[in-house]
C-alpha cells in the first residue's frame, strides 16, 4: 500500500466525489476526502466499511487554512500525492436580475477560489509524482444561460483550468477539466430534477478515473459530458 496513488478530493463525502472516491479505491489508490459536514463523511466512511485506504477531513474547500491543512495530513498519512480533485461546489440556482446576492458570495468562493487554494496549496507534492489536477467544471462554463451566476462561475474554472495547465505542463504535472451535463446528485436537492435523461454520479466518476489513469506522458485536457438528449 505504500507505493499506491494518493488523490485527495474536496466535497468528497457525497455526489460525484464520493463516487470518485469509491472508484479509485477500488483499485487500489488510497483517497483522502475533505467536506463541511463530519456527520456525512462520518456516514459515507461506514458505508464502505472504514476501510484503512480512507482518510476524512472536515474543512472547507474556499479556506486557504483548511485546504493547506487537508494537502499536510493527506501527506503525513500517505506519505505522498498523485492527485486533487477539485470537486467542491454548489448552485444558488438563481439568476443576477432576480436572485438573492446573499448566497453568491459563499458560491463564488467555493466554485472558483476553491480550486485555485487546491492547485496552489498541492503543486510542489504533485511536481514529486508528476501527478495530477483534476477541476470538475460544468456544461454551464461552455454554455451561456440567461442571468446564470452558477454558470459564470464555471465558466471561470474553464478558464482556471488551461491557464493551469500552460503553467504546471512543464513540471510534468497534468490538468484535466471534466465538465458535466446534467447529473442526478443531491446539487438539484430542494429544486427538483430537472426534466429528461439525466448521468449517473458514478458515470462521471468513470471519466475522472479513466483521465487520472492515462499512461505516462499522457495529458487528457478538457472532457465534455452531456446525457444523451441533453441539448445545451
Amino acid at each position: 500500500m505504500t507505493d499506491s496513488p494518493v488523490a485527495l478530493i474536496t466535497g468528497g463525502g457525497s455526489g460525484i466525489g464520493a463516487a470518485v472516491a469509491r472508484r479509485l479505491l477500488d483499485l487500489g489508490h488510497r483517497v483522502a476526502v475533505t467536506g463541511r459536514g463530519e456527520a456525512r463523511l462520518r456516514g459515507f466512511a461506514a458505508e464502505l466499511g472504514d476501510p484503512d485506504g480512507l482518510l476524512t477531513l472536515v474543512g472547507n474547500a474556499a479556506d486557504y487554512d483548511d485546504v493547506q491543512a487537508a494537502v499536510a495530513t493527506t501527506i503525513k498519512e500517505f506519505g505522498r500525492l498523485d492527485t486533487v480533485v477539485a470537486n467542491a461546489g454548489f448552485a444558488s440556482h438563481d439568476t443576477v436580475a432576480e436572485g438573492d446576492p446573499a448566497g453568491w458570495t459563499d458560491m463564488v468562493l467555493t466554485n472558483v477560489l476553491g480550486p485555485a487554494l487546491l492547485v496552489r496549496a498541492s503543486i510542489d507534492a504533485l511536481k514529486e509524482t508528476r501527478g495530477r489536477i483534476v477541476l470538475v467544471g460544468s456544461v454551464a462554463g461552455f454554455v451561456n444561460g440567461p442571468g446564470n451566476i452558477y454558470g459564470a462561475t464555471k465558466w471561470a474554472v474553464t478558464g482556471l483550468a488551461e491557464n493551469t495547465r500552460r503553467q504546471v505542463t512543464d513540471w510534468g504535472v497534468g490538468v484535466t477539466l471534466v465538465a458535466p451535463g446534467r447529473v442526478e446528485t443531491p446539487f438539484w436537492d430542494g429544486n427538483g430534477l430537472p426534466p429528461g435523461h439525466l448521468l449517473t454520479a458514478d458515470q462521471i466518476a468513470e471519466t475522472v478515473v479513466w483521465a487520472v489513469r492515462q499512461p505516462e506522458g499522457v495529458d487528457i485536457n478538457t472532457v465534455v459530458v452531456r446525457p444523451l438528449g441533453q441539448p445545451n
